[in-house]
This record gives structure tokens, sequence and C-alpha cells, in this order.
């Protein structure tokens, strides 16, 4: 039987205000048409043959995105907020631009603030002023990498404060944009001004270059960031195969999640290895990493492994603490596994050249490819469409190709992973050649990893 969740989202109050985009309600007469809160999609849509779901109720149902023919907020009474934070990810200045150009120019909205730095921006001690914000000024932010407001990670718990500068500015729509531990931020912040009895919406982008928010079909930033990994594992190559015994190592992001790492090597045609978070490996033995890249080293003279910065962490020693974002600290298992590898093949007097390069920031800081442009651009429209529709404590998202509002209660309660059993690592394993499961004690892999998820069914 399939999870039921609910979607149901909140609102400020009743929208009595006509939208001042002109669309149509009426099928058939080549005229745009506004969105309402009745049209929904399926969220569970796998079956097999002979079975039925039962019918859903509204909540079960995610409610689409888009304009709404009447509004919550005045657009003259709109005081608009936009905040990025956490790390850098490409097409921040993308949803930037797009939010200011759709309340400037769609709604006719004309005070946009830009606050700087994150949420250390909405806190009085750190002394930031915000920017004013207009279509002219956003023009040409897209074209560069980064963002334009600044960013920074921490803050978020320091709920009162902020609460307390989003009043004291009148600000009415704030619209933040980052990823899982930002949005729980940004979901106190919420709570807090409801708390208040305060009218204002919140509303996220989902920001997370690892693509693990939960409901979610992409993050953006995603395929820009695929993309330059792609060049990192072609030099990679390169390198090794110019090299006797070349071993190219390239580290990438994903911290529980190994989906950036899994879409290269398929987009790459030339990893030999991807390790993931998901898919726990041992080094040493006749099952182990070491053993299967030697192989590849005598049978072809050259290999290219591809691992996630997650990957790998039980073979770590050592507790790294946590980040101002609160994620836990990594050990670099790129490093790592360079020194390991290279122990190994002095130990056989086996020579290799070893090259190892992690790509990490040069990606982050990257200007958004073409199709995350796209993305961004409509991701940041039906984000100003929810808000002036007076949603609030929602994120918006990409769901069965269909932008929606989910609930960021919902999206931020778990992540999403790669499902070491599903047709994407599938493909993966088919892409690199890798055995399997590249550990000594299969059986025994297996048995803990079943009572591991009982447990957690529990």
């Amino acid at each position: 039987m399939s999870d039921t969740y609910d979607f149901s989202i909140s609102d400020l109050g009743a929208r009595k205000v006509p939208s001042p985009i002109k669309l149509s309600s009426v099928p058939g007469d080549f005229v745009a048409n506004y969105v309402t809160d009745d049209d929904r999609i399926r969220y569970e849509i796998d079956t097999r043959s002979g079975s039925m779901k039962e019918p859903l109720e509204k909540a079960n149902l995610i409610e689409k995105a888009g304009p709404r023919a009447n509004l919550f907020f005045s657009p003259k009474q709109v005081h608009a907020a936009i905040v990025t934070c956490g790390g850098l990810c490409p097409g921040l200045n993308d949803v930037i631009r797009a939010i200011v150009r759709c309340l400037w120019n769609r709604y006719g909205v004309r005070r946009i603030s830009g606050i700087p730095y994150g949420f250390k921006g909405l806190i009085a001690e750190y002394g930031y002023s915000p920017v004013d914000l207009d279509p002219e000024i956003v023009d040409d932010i897209h074209k560069t990498g980064g963002s334009f407001l600044g960013t920074s990670r921490g803050g978020g718990d320091r709920v009162m404060e902020i609460v307390d500068s989003v009043e004291r500015m009148n600000i009415n729509m704030l619209f933040i944009i980052g990823g899982d531990g930002t949005q729980k931020g940004s979901l106190e912040i919420a709570e807090e001004i409801e708390k208040r009895g305060m009218k204002i919406a919140v509303v996220g982008i989902p920001k997370t270059v690892d693509n693990d928010l939960s409901f979610i079909q992409k993050s953006f930033g995603f395929d820009t960031a695929v993309v330059k990994a792609t060049e990192a594992v072609s030099a990679a190559h390169m390198e090794a195969h110019s090299q006797i015994n070349g071993i190219g190592l390239v580290k990438l992001m994903g911290r529980e999640s190994g989906f950036i790492a899994t879409h290269t090597v398929l987009a790459s045609h030339e990893a030999n290895f991807c390790l993931i978070p998901e898919v726990p490996f041992d080094l040493e033995g006749d099952e182990g990493l070491l053993h299967y890249v030697e192989d590849r080293i005598q049978t072809r003279g050259h290999s290219v492994m591809v691992v996630a910065e997650g990957a790998g962490q039980d073979l770590l020693s050592g507790d790294n603490g946590f980040d101002a974002s609160g994620n836990k600290k990594l050990g670099d298992i790129g490093v790592f596994l360079r020194d390991r590898i290279t122990e190994y093949f002095e130990s056989k007097k086996i020579h290799i050249n070893l090259k190892y390069i992690d790509p990490s920031y040069q990606i982050r800081s990257s200007p958004a490819a073409a199709i995350d442009s796209i993305y961004c651009e409509r991701l940041g429209n039906n984000a100003v469409h929810a808000a002036m529709a007076g949603k609030t404590k929602l994120l918006i998202g990409l769901v069965h190709n269909e932008f929606v509002h989910l609930p960021i209660k919902l999206a931020v309660a778990k992540r999403n992973y790669v499902d070491p059993e599903g047709a994407l690592w599938r493909d993966a394993l088919d892409a690199t050649g890798q055995p399997v499961l590249m550990v000594n004690d299969k059986a025994a892999f297996v048995s803990n990893s079943r009572k591991k998820q009982e447990g957690s069914k529990k």
C-alpha cells in the first residue's frame, strides 16, 4: 500500500483583488489560462496490472502553480523581499531576476528589497542594509554565477530577530531561496509570523545542487552541475588514457544523495567506477574497490573513478562536527581514496599515474546552463504568482513535469536518495561496468540492510 500525503497549502485569506494579468478561464480561445485551486495532480502514479487505487481526497492531490484570477494582495501595497541562503548554486541570479521582473512587470509591484548575505541580512547586529531592486538593476545578473545579493550559512535559527526585522521593514511577501536547512528555517519563520497574526506570504524556492529534496523532481542548478562535472570527468579520462596505468579520480558534490555523480557517469560514458553514499563499498579484499581498480588497470591500462563527497564515510574515522547550516561535516573521501590507491599500488610495486580533480566550487559558482535558466525563470514566476495569491509556507517545485505548490513541512521531512534497486542506478552500473556490490560478505551486507529498512519503517 502506498503512503498517503497531505499536500494542503496554507492561505492567508480570501482573494478579493482582481489580477492585473489578463488571462482567460475559457478553454479553446487561444488565450493563456488562469490556474485554480482545483487544478491538481496525483503524486503516486506507479501501479501494477490488476490493481486499483482508491479515490483520493483533495488534500492528497498536489496543487498546481500559476497565476490566479483573484489576488490576496493589492500590488500597490506589496513590499516584497528576496533572500538567498546557504552555498552557491548555478541559477541563483536567474531566480532573483525572474522574481523581480514578474513582480514589477506583471503585477506592478514597486517595492522590492534584496536582503544581503542570507538570513544574516535580516539580523540587526550584522548591520547590512537591504538593496532596492527593479528590472533594470537585475537585467544582466543571470549572465554571471554566484548570488547578486550575496549569501551565507546559518542565522536561520534566530527566528524572533528575523521576524522582528520583517515586521519593522513592513515586508508582506518574503521569497527565500535555499536548500533543506534554509527551508526548515523558513518554515519556522512562517510559523512565528502566523503566531503574531501578521499577513505575510513566505514562499520558498528550493536550492539544492545535490537534488535531494523530497517530492521535487529536480532542483535548479542540478543540470548545470552535471554539465560541468562531465567536463571534469572528460579531463580525468584524457589524463588517465594518456598515461601509463593512468587513474583519474573526480570528487563531486553529494553529501547524502549521489544524484550528481550518478547522472555524470551516465552523461560522460567515460567512468569505470561510481561511488555514492547510498551504496557502501569495501576497500580491501577480493570483492573490494582496490581489487577491481587493479583488475581494470591490468586489463585496460587506465581507469576513471567518480566519487560523491558523502560516499565511503564509514571508512573514515573521526567526528568532524557540524557547519553553520547544521550539516554534518564530512571527511574528505577524495583525498582519502587518492592516498589509499597510491599506497595500494606502491605495495604491489605497480606503477600508476593518478590525477585527482575536485571541481566542486568551480561548479557551484558557474552561471546556469540554458536548461537551468529556463527552469529558474519559471520557478521565479510561479513563486510570485503563489505569493500574490496569498499562499504561504510552501515551496515551488516540479512534479511529473508540472509546476506545483508543495508544503515546506512535507518537502523537508526527509531527503531524496538514489534507489540502489531502481532504474537510475541500474543504468549507471551499465554505464560504468562496475560490480553491482563491491563488498566481501554480500549475505551479511544484504541482511543488515534489510534490518535497517525494517527498523526505519517502524
